[in-house]
């Protein structure tokens, strides 16, 4: 998620004024999801195919979205332009958590993404007061993501090198955190 070059030809940054929420995923946001889950250039980077149906897109937000433990759409009036999660651990991993977000390509670089993820770093902590890190893993080749996270007042912690697959080949990733005592939080 690119935030600071502006591919989308607008060149602005989102408005201070322009008020982004967080709100639970629903059936009815499917039109929306497919925005942003049938874009190639958004998916490049997910660890899921891009989708190709609406009856698909119902699947993935019934049976999985919903029930998430965590996982919000980011809005701009109510309308879902991207979707951010928090997955918990569980066992000798439940005091950290996964943090993952996608947004529709219109949207990038204008810094939503950044506060979307302030958002969560600001209540995640609150929520779930067993969870005392906040790990993200971003394919080294995804600098706009990177920068969210760094903006976001995440650490950069090292290279996991062949940590994961995406489309099919194993890439390297940065893993990042926020801790529960970080001033941020």
């Amino acid at each position: 998620m690119e935030e600071n070059l502006d591919k989308s030809g607008g060149g602005k940054r989102i408005q201070e004024s322009m008020e982004i929420t967080l709100r639970p995923i629903e059936l009815s946001d499917v039109e929306d999801f497919m925005v942003w889950a049938a874009d190639d250039k958004v998916t490049r980077f997910c660890l899921w195919d891009t989708y190709t149906s609406k009856e698909q897109a119902l699947n993935y937000i019934k049976n999985y979205a919903i029930p998430h433990p965590w996982l919000k759409v980011i809005c701009i009036e109510n309308r879902a332009i991207g979707a951010i999660s928090v997955t918990p651990g569980s066992g000798f991993d439940q005091c950290r958590a996964e943090l993952g977000y996608v947004l529709s390509y219109k949207y990038w670089c204008k810094g939503i993404v950044t506060r979307a993820v302030q958002m969560v770093a600001s209540t995640i902590f609150k929520e779930w007061p067993h969870l005392e890190r906040l790990q993200a893993t971003v394919a080294t080749d995804n600098e706009g993501s990177k920068r969210v996270l760094e903006k976001a007042g995440f650490q950069r912690e090292g290279v996991l090198r062949k940590y994961i697959v995406i489309k099919g080949k194993p890439k390297d990733v940065v893993m990042f955190s926020l801790l529960s005592t970080d001033f941020l939080v």
